[in-house]
């Protein structure tokens, strides 16, 4: 199973066509790029239940996010997407806050994990859990294969929240308001014919991060 080049057409000019009239005109164009994707992600799901089974018998369907926007509360009354995404979320008290996210955009894709938006009892539990597992954690994100495939990126606070020490050393991770795992991915490797392999090892080399995350909120 692969991306199309025609999924990726597609978001490009929908990209140039971004009204109504000419998505109701490629409608057809639209159901096949958002079959091709969805079953591609059911692929994805399926190989990384193989090493997280809290991803078992979850539904593709279930986990792709619509094209249509919600233009409300918008300066930007483009009504579609111009993207493909889907958000994996595991299943059970094992997987409370942490996930998988994979991103198709011509020029802008991605993949994603670890802890997104995650609620102030979890920030808090989790910034506990980095001051006290320092070392733990730090071996996670400075291993090299780790390194070499991952961004953590997430806003932050100015300075270290209230409750902890002002002075801790690992102070700088505590000022995140959420722990983002970020690999970008060019559109060569999305067309390429081992896409999903690719994305499987990317995806369980987040496993380590997502279960230390994890263990905090527990």
């Amino acid at each position: 199973m692969k991306i199309t080049k025609e999924t990726l057409t597609f978001l490009k000019d929908l990209k140039k066509n971004n009204d109504r009239d000419w998505f109701n005109k490629n409608k057809d164009r639209y159901i096949a790029a958002n079959e091709n994707f969805t079953s591609f992600v059911q692929t994805i799901i399926d190989s990384v239940a193989k090493f997280d089974k809290t991803m078992a018998g979850l539904d593709a369907k279930k986990s792709v996010f619509r094209i249509y926007k919600d233009v409300r509360f918008s300066k930007d009354k483009s009504p579609y997407k111009t993207n493909l995404g889907a958000s994996i979320p595991g299943k059970g008290k094992t997987s409370l806050i942490t996930g998988y996210y994979l991103h198709i955009e011509p020029g802008a894709s991605f993949l994603a994990g670890g802890a997104y938006m995650p609620e102030p009892d979890s920030i808090k539990a989790i910034r506990k859990e980095i001051s006290a597992n320092g070392k733990s954690f730090l071996k996670i994100i400075n291993d090299k294969t780790f390194k070499n495939l991952f961004n953590i990126e997430g806003e932050k606070l100015v300075n270290v929240p209230q409750g902890f020490d002002k002075e801790d050393p690992m102070g700088e991770y505590l000022k995140y308001k959420a722990i983002v795992m970020f690999h970008k991915m060019d559109d060569k490797t999305v067309l390429s014919e081992n896409f999903a392999g690719y994305i499987t090892k990317v995806f369980k080399a987040m496993v380590p991060l997502n279960s230390f995350l994890n263990e905090a909120v527990l």
